[in-house]
C-alpha cells in the first residue's frame, strides 16, 4: 500500500497527497495493534489515556471512497466526533450513530472540551466536565472517549490519535476567531458531514427551562428544595409555596367534579334502566287490566254469570195456571185450609183494604163453627 511521504503535507501539517513510491525494502512489516470496535455493551467506553492507539505501524491517508468501500483490511477506520455534549440528549445519540456507521468497519472516538474551555469559547454548562465525559462513555456508539479535547484541531492531535476522518455537520462553525474552525479539515479532505437533528438542541432544553422557570422551580421546592439552593428569594419562595397550595386545591376541586361527573353518569345509567323496567312493567299491567276490564275481558263475563244468577235467585217462581185435583181417599179427612193467613207476598196497600181482609178471616171463622 501507498504510504505517506514527508513532503506530502498542507501548510498547516496535514497530510495531502500520496505517495506512489513503495516502501523501503530494508522496513520491516508491522502489524496494525489499533484497538478493535467494541463489540460488546457490557461496560462503558473507555477513556483514551487508558486505550490509546500504540500501534506502530504506518497509517496510510485514506480517501473516503476507500474507506467506504471497507480498505484497509487489517484496521478500522478511525473516525474522531468532537463537541461540548452538555444535556446529551438524542440530537447527540443521532450525530454519533451516523459517525459510527459512516464506514463498514469504523472505530469511534469523541472528543469533550473541558469546562474552562468550553466557558471560554461559547459559555457556562449546566453540566460539569466530568459529567459530560461519563455521559458520552454510555452512549453505545463510542468507542473511545479523549477528555479535554483540543477546539480547534492541530495536526499534532490528528497524528496522535491516528484520526483518518472527523465528522461533524456541515454548518460553518465560527469561534475563536475563525469563520469555520473545521475548514483546514474539509481542504486535507478529512471532513465527513452528518445531519443534524431538527426541534432538538441544547440551547432548546435551556430556553424551555429559562421559559418555565416559574413552574420548575415551584416543582423543586415541592420535592423538598430549598429556596438557598435554587437561588430563590423570600418573597418569591412564599410566592411560589402559595402557587403550590393553590394548585393542589384546584386538584382536589378537579377530582371532586370528575368523581362527580362519574356519579351523575352511573344514576343516569340507572335510571333509564329503571325508566325501562318501569315502562315494561306498565305495559304488562295495562295488558292485564285490559285482559280483566276490557269489552270483552273475563271479568265482565264472569260479572254477567253472577248478575245473572242474582236475577234467577230474586225473581219468585210463578205458579202453574192449572193444578190437577188430587182425589180424596174416604179414609182420610181432608186437610184443613188456612185462608186466613195472610199473603206475605201481597201485603195491603192501604187501611181499608186492610180492614176489609179482617172482616172477611171472621166471617170465615164463623162459618166453621
Amino acid at each position: 500500500m501507498p504510504v505517506l511521504t514527508t513532503d506530502a503535507e498542507s501548510e498547516t501539517g496535514i497530510p495531502k497527497s500520496l505517495s506512489n513510491e513503495p516502501p523501503s525494502e530494508t522496513m520491516e512489516e508491522i502489524e496494525h495493534t489499533c484497538p478493535q470496535p467494541r463489540l460488546t455493551l457490557t461496560a462503558p467506553a473507555p477513556f483514551a489515556d487508558e486505550s490509546s492507539c500504540q500501534c506502530q505501524a504506518p497509517h496510510e491517508k485514506l480517501t473516503i471512497a476507500q474507506a467506504r468501500l471497507g480498505t484497509p483490511v487489517d484496521r478500522p477506520v478511525r473516525v474522531y466526533a468532537d463537541g461540548i455534549f452538555d444535556l446529551f440528549h438524542s440530537g447527540h445519540a443521532r450525530a454519533l450513530m451516523q459517525a459510527k456507521t459512516l464506514f463498514p468497519n469504523s472505530y469511534l472516538l469523541v472528543g469533550v472540551c473541558s469546562d474552562d474551555l468550553t466557558h471560554k469559547f461559547k459559555g457556562f454548562t449546566v453540566m460539569n466536565e466530568a459529567e459530560r465525559y461519563e455521559a458520552l462513555r454510555h452512549c453505545r456508539y463510542v468507542d473511545e472517549v479523549i477528555r479535554d479535547a483540543p477546539w480547534t484541531l492541530t495536526p499534532e492531535f490528528l497524528e496522535k490519535h491516528k484520526i483518518d476522518f472527523v465528522a461533524h455537520d456541515d454548518i460553518p462553525y465560527s469561534s475563536a476567531g475563525s469563520d469555520d474552525v473545521y475548514k483546514h479539515i474539509k481542504e486535507a479532505g478529512m471532513f465527513v458531514p452528518t445531519q443534524r437533528t431538527e426541534g432538538i438542541s441544547t440551547s432548546d432544553i435551556i430556553t424551555r427551562i429559562v421559559r418555565d422557570y416559574d413552574v420548575y422551580a415551584r416543582r423543586n421546592l415541592q420535592r423538598g428544595y430549598t429556596a438557598k439552593e435554587l437561588n430563590v428569594s423570600f418573597i418569591n419562595e412564599k410566592k411560589y409555596r402559595f402557587q403550590n397550595q393553590v394548585d393542589k386545591m384546584k386538584e382536589k376541586v378537579k377530582n371532586v367534579e370528575e368523581r362527580s361527573k362519574e356519579f351523575v353518569n352511573r344514576v343516569e345509567e340507572k335510571s333509564h334502566d329503571l325508566i325501562q323496567k318501569w315502562e315494561e312493567k306498565s305495559r304488562e299491567f295495562i295488558g292485564n287490566f285490559l285482559e280483566l276490564f276490557g269489552p270483552d275481558g273475563a271479568w265482565k263475563q264472569m260479572f254477567q254469570e253472577r248478575s245473572s244468577r242474582m236475577l234467577q235467585a230474586l225473581s219468585p217462581k210463578q205458579s202453574p195456571v192449572s193444578s190437577p185435583t188430587r182425589s180424596r181417599s174416604p179414609s182420610r179427612s181432608p186437610s184443613p185450609t188456612f185462608s186466613w193467613l195472610p199473603n206475605k207476598t201481597s201485603p195491603p196497600s192501604s187501611p181499608k183494604a186492610a180492614s176489609a181482609s179482617i172482616s172477611s178471616m171472621s166471617e170465615g171463622d164463623e162459618d166453621e163453627k
